[in-house]
């Protein structure tokens, strides 16, 4: 049936393994694929909640993935700066960082 498929398989993150995280065993360009692949995971899995509000493990699957990534985002952001404008931070460093133009990430 398909509502007892793995909805976990297939998750592009090496993260399904980890349930903690740190910053030593992680790179900057790996800690932002699994900032993407967990944002990604969130949204898929709220689509599917939509037209199966029932299903218990992908609820479940969506709680632990969003707490993941405030985890993962409050860890990234603590060492590499902001991820968006919205986090406080005690200075501006915005400018720190070279633009997507300047050869900076994009």
């Amino acid at each position: 049936m398909e509502e007892d498929r793995n909805i976990n398989q297939g998750l592009c993150c090496s993260l399904n393994d980890r349930d903690n995280y740190s910053v030593n065993e992680m790179s900057q360009d790996e800690m932002l694929k699994n900032i993407k692949c967990l944002r990604f995971a969130i949204v898929d899995l709220a689509l599917y909640l939509d037209t199966h509000p029932n299903d218990k493990k992908a609820l479940c699957l969506h709680n632990k993935y969003c707490k993941d990534l405030r985890a993962l985002e409050d860890m990234y952001q603590k060492v590499y700066g902001p991820l968006t404008i919205n986090y406080p931070c005690n200075k501006w460093r915005w400018l720190e960082e070279p633009w997507p133009w300047e050869g900076g990430r994009n």
